[in-house]
């Protein structure tokens, strides 16, 4: 038997064992306790009855015993007239109780005779002779003690309030703790979730008060983190541009060009920190209804313009609720790293899981190692080992559209294309209302 994998599949089967096991002994007790008084009472009876019965039929006259007989038969036993069925010998010290019983009757007043009946019904009968000299047979049938209808439908309602009540206590003692790991486990610097109920009992109370502390806090921290790199990409700025003056003045020559070729790469890096500083706060913008066709057609547009081979392929007529600054920025982030690393990209547009609605910028390019695949997402992370921001670029273009794509409310993932080249996937569930 193997043990259960889940919390609560063991706290059940641990309440549910033991309180079966102790109603079990309980119910045990009880039982044979009501065996032995049952038991006592009816030997009780028997001895009584015995004892009148046989002292009426030896005060009546022989003529009038048979007539007595059918008043004195009982369920389980009856008196005969003559000698009984010929049986087997029986011990008193190996027959039933009902014997032992009968022998403490009557057996001081008269000689009794044992006898074991076999049948299908086994019996034992007792031989004795009246004060007159003619036989009389006590034949005796043993049963069981008698058990009530009711009884086995009385166990089986209380095992099932103790199942009802085990599953109640399980149920409550979990939810707090199961409601607490799937916060745990979709918690997100980047976008924080709800606030967990602090409603119920004081451990509960407790636990979830120090989750939405420890939320609260990381969230402060990321924010603080965050104004940081925008304060410092943006003060950059400014001595850069007067590098920037100052290298202009300069005579021509090789290092001048080095020198300008550095102050680009720095701008270029300042200005993507600022954005990627600036991309936390995604979820100011207003949501509006956006025609994703002709949005994305125009996006497309922008770029053919320009000269760079953008495609639109399948679409699907879909209206959603979004931020449409945000979502063209994460558009324009996942195209240009198309256009970067394989020259051109195509979008296609289609319904999702759950009236999702699915956009995907594909190319042909070189692709992503799979190992690397969650990791290209994370800030200045880069595919490319050189520090050349020219061939590796800066390492920030697809975290903004992860921080962005969860601002707007969407799910990005990357995978690798059969065939090669990479798939980005953007997945915008449906606005609730």
């Amino acid at each position: 038997m193997r043990w259960p994998r889940t919390l609560a599949s063991r706290l059940a089967l641990i309440f549910f064992t033991g309180l079966v096991l102790a109603y079990g002994l309980s119910f045990s007790f009880q039982f044979y306790e009501r065996y032995v008084s049952s038991r006592s009472m009816m030997l009780g009876n028997l001895e009584q009855d015995v004892s009148t019965s046989v002292a009426i039929l030896d005060r009546l006259p022989a003529a009038e015993r048979a007539a007595w007989l059918p008043r004195l038969e009982r369920r389980n036993y009856r008196y005969r007239l003559d000698s009984g069925k010929p049986g087997q010998p029986l011990k008193l010290a190996d027959a039933p109780m009902a014997a032992q019983s009968i022998d403490k009757a009557i057996g001081s007043q008269y000689r009794l005779d044992y006898q074991s009946i076999p049948g299908p019904r086994p019996h034992f009968q007792v031989h004795l002779r009246l004060a007159d000299g003619n036989p009389l047979t006590v034949d005796v049938t043993p049963a069981s003690v008698p058990l009530s209808t009711w009884l086995p439908v009385v166990l089986l309602i209380q095992l099932a309030l103790l199942l009802l009540c085990t599953w109640l206590a399980v149920k409550t003692a979990i939810g707090p703790l199961t409601r607490l790991a799937h916060a745990v486990d979709s918690l997100d610097p980047n976008a924080p979730g709800p606030e967990l109920d602090e409603s119920g009992p004081r451990e509960v109370r407790y636990a979830a008060v120090a989750f939405n502390s420890l939320q609260s806090r990381i969230a402060a921290y990321l924010k603080e983190r965050m104004q940081l790199l925008a304060a410092i990409s943006h003060d950059l700025q400014t001595p850069i541009t007067r590098m920037k003056l100052r290298v202009e003045v300069m005579d021509a020559s090789t290092e001048k060009d080095k020198l300008w070729s550095d102050l680009e790469a720095m701008e270029h890096l300042v200005r993507e920190g600022v954005a990627y500083a600036r991309s936390i706060d995604g979820s100011t913008e207003a949501s509006c209804r956006v025609q994703l066709d002709a949005f994305l057609d125009s996006l497309v547009l922008d770029y053919q313009d320009s000269g760079q081979q953008v495609a639109l392929g399948a679409t699907n007529g879909a209206v959603i609720n979004t931020r449409p600054h945000a979502l063209r920025r994460v558009l324009v982030n996942l195209i240009d790293n198309a256009l970067k690393f394989a020259g051109a990209a195509q979008l296609e547009v289609q319904h999702g899981a759950n009236h999702s609605t699915v956009i995907r910028v594909l190319d042909n390019g070189p692709g992503i190692p799979a190992d690397e695949l969650d990791e290209v997402l994370k800030p200045f992370y880069r595919v490319e080992g050189s520090r050349n921001r020219t061939t590796g670029g800066t390492g920030l273009g697809l975290a903004i559209a992860q921080q962005l794509t969860q601002a707007i409310g969407g799910t990005l993932t990357l995978s690798n294309r059969e065939g090669g080249g990479l798939c980005a996937q953007i997945e915008l569930r449906p606005a609730t209302p």
